[in-house]
């Protein structure tokens, strides 16, 4: 009996049967990512190793994406260390500003396959299990190791199998699921487990649905964040892949333990400050007062999320600054083709160009002390989003019903 995540570094290990949790083993790396914000740590540390060539150009992947475009000359000096960089290394997956978020553009280019071991030096890396990889984040250093030799250590993880049923509400999406489980669970309740999602509302979700589930996955400190892969994953690869995959699933009695959920009657639901795990229905909050709304990001800024904007927005307008940033070029293209775009501008939205923003607190959309920010990004920290501010975590639908009234608002969606 073995999961998705021993499966997968078992045979990335070259282990002779199946690693069992709790093994250490050292694994080779199918795909390695870093973006703008750590590759030049990840670099410099590559340098006092004494490397000079990657293990591999063609595996490595580099999305400029967290300062984007540079918002000052130190900014602008970095990204121009890493494409010279790139151009020594000789490493043509390099995407630059405007492309998008590193954890969009990765399996829009066809790197996030099923089956795969996916590193990044970023932490919501999990999210390329949305296509049942194994995906996780590591440090500078780390990768700095997979640059030199394309190998890495790892603790083969136990796994949690969150089996969720029911039909959820038009209101309600996998922003609201995860946010469910998170809070049930707690930040820790997960740490170093790889969380499988099972169920029959799982297999209904679409891949954005799924991406988001997964990127939220280390908010509960999961290692890895996986739906088993099946025809939909297949379907959204066609013409995508880089490569030929084998998809893995768990055999029955693999998981350590099971989690059930239904979502039946669950309502939208909102991460407060300061904790991701801080999880209460909207209705509990719903009045609260606003400064701001983002929806964007590597959890929600997909096309749909956009779309379910656009349809409560359509024909109003919106009563506080509300930020939409497309999490890549090609979901912008797809927005402007279907109208999206226009509809958010003629509802008073400001629209940024594809990349993390605000999110991480460095560039555009920035809270001032004390103001208040409903976001559909991963993390509400203090110092998140500026110091001093406060962000609400939420779905793009509770957003945009937000952005509307000028406070916190219970999102009301047609099917």
């Amino acid at each position: 009996m073995a999961s998705i995540s021993q499966k997968i570094l078992s045979r990335a290990s070259g282990h002779p049967g199946i690693a069992e949790p709790g093994e250490i083993v050292e694994a080779d790396i199918d795909y390695a990512m870093s973006h703008d914000g750590t590759s030049v740590l990840a670099i410099r540390s590559f340098r006092e190793m004494g490397s000079e060539r990657v293990w591999d150009p063609e595996r490595v992947v580099v999305p400029f994406d967290h300062i984007v475009p540079a918002n000052n000359e130190t900014a602008a000096d970095l990204q121009r260390e890493v494409r010279e960089w790139a151009r020594e290394q000789r490493i043509s997956h390099l995407f630059d500003c405007g492309t998008g978020v590193c954890h969009q553009v990765f399996p829009e280019q066809g790197f996030a396959l099923p089956g795969l071991l996916l590193v990044g030096a970023d932490s919501h890396s999990c999210t390329y299990g949305a296509f049942g990889a194994f995906g996780t984040g590591v440090g500078a250093t780390d990768m700095a190791e997979i640059y030199s030799s394309g190998r890495l250590w790892f603790r083969v993880p136990q796994t949690l199998e969150v089996r969720v049923v029911g039909e959820a509400a038009p209101s309600v999406s996998a922003k609201d699921i995860a946010l469910l489980v998170i809070g049930d669970l707690g930040a820790d309740g997960a740490t170093y487990k790889a969380i499988e999602y099972t169920g029959p509302a799982i297999e209904d979700l679409s891949i954005s649905g799924r991406m988001t589930l997964c990127n939220l996955g280390v908010e509960m400190g999961a290692k890895a964040a996986i739906v088993p892969p099946d025809e939909r994953t297949e379907q959204w690869l066609r013409g995508r892949a880089r490569r030929p995959y084998i998809p893995v699933h768990s055999d029955p009695g693999s998981y350590q333990k099971t989690y059930d959920y239904d979502i039946t009657e669950l309502e939208p639901q909102v991460a407060v400050p300061f904790r991701v795990d801080n999880v209460r229905p909207v209705s509990e909050l719903a009045g609260l007062e606003i400064d701001q709304v983002f929806i964007g990001t590597c959890t929600n800024g997909r096309l749909e999320d956009l779309e379910v904007a656009a349809r409560i927005l359509k024909g109003k307008r919106v009563a506080v600054r509300t930020l939409v940033i497309p999490a890549s070029r090609e979901v912008l293209l797809d927005a402007l083709r279907g109208g999206i775009i226009q509809t958010l501008v003629e509802a008073g939205a400001m629209i940024g160009p594809p990349g993390c923003g605000p999110c991480l607190g460095a560039h555009m959309g920035v809270l001032a002390e004390g103001e208040i920010c409903v976001s559909t990004s991963n993390r509400n920290f203090p110092g998140r989003m500026g110091k001093g501010g406060l962000v609400y975590l939420a779905s793009p639908a509770t957003a945009a019903a937000s952005a509307l009234q000028g406070r916190l608002a219970i999102p009301e969606v047609g099917r």
